[in-house]
């Protein structure tokens, strides 16, 4: 598409990231709502919504948070979740790293899995040139209103939830939800059971440290997969040169 101006291409990536919304208000009402079954006021739960940013994050720290999990552990936890941002990031780079920090500083707060995805489609078919910036904002203010005004309105309808419907529950729900799609791949798949196996082994560890260490487990199972692969990739290349030559 070719863009008129930043205007259009601000308007063409909210256009296109207003689907991808659909994705992520339930995940966001299930994070107000077990907020408020656990006595958080809508202040702190916002003020947490913005400061994390990061669905998958904040519902984690919940969890750790309902079962009486050390700072420490909660922190941890968060980081590792997020450690995907940093690939991210460095694939973003190239399309990005000439914009001042005033600007590149408020789109990495703004980084969503949604926008990554939709922004790495359209810059790899070079239809954003020099408006990237414009459709980057576009896309990532719609995905960051919709997750906000999702926890807003579940903190709201918490409120009149009653405690007995065991809200709590709703939160390894909704991590099963978002596990299962993202399973694509050979190390996906290893860190999804690395983590689950070690999860279950970890359950009675002292202060909650059971998630974290399932985190840890999975990221380093995933890592060495993918890792392990690539020199393979790396073997049977210089094995066909080799033959070839």
């Amino acid at each position: 598409m070719n863009y008129r101006s930043g205007t259009h291409a601000f308007m063409h990536g909210a256009h296109t990231a207003s689907p991808l919304t659909t994705g992520v208000i339930p995940f966001g009402l299930i994070a107000g709502v077990s907020a408020a079954g656990m006595g958080m006021s809508l202040t702190t739960t916002m003020g947490m919504t913005l400061l994390f940013y990061s669905g998958s994050a904040q519902i984690a720290v919940l969890q750790l948070l309902q079962n009486g999990a050390l700072p420490v552990t909660m922190v941890i936890t968060a980081l590792v979740i997020n450690l995907r941002f940093l690939m991210y990031s460095a694939s973003l780079a190239p399309h990005l790293h000439h914009l001042p920090r005033r600007k590149t500083w408020p789109l990495s707060y703004l980084l969503a899995d949604q926008v990554f995805a939709l922004f790495s489609l359209r810059s790899a078919s070079g239809e954003l040139g020099r408006y990237a910036f414009h459709y980057y904002v576009g896309a990532a203010i719609t995905m960051w209103l919709g997750w906000t005004l999702a926890v807003l309105a579940g903190v709201i309808l918490g409120a009149r939830i009653p405690e007995a419907w065991s809200l709590g529950f709703a939160i390894p729900l909704s991590f099963l939800a978002l596990l299962i799609p993202s399973i694509r791949s050979a190390a996906t798949l290893c860190a999804a059971v690395a983590g689950g196996t070690l999860a279950v082994l970890a359950v009675d560890l002292p202060y909650n440290l059971g998630m974290l260490t399932a985190s840890l487990g999975g990221v380093i199972a995933g890592l060495t997969v993918e890792l392990l692969r690539k020199d393979l990739d790396t073997a049977r290349g210089n094995d066909a040169e080799q033959e070839t030559s």
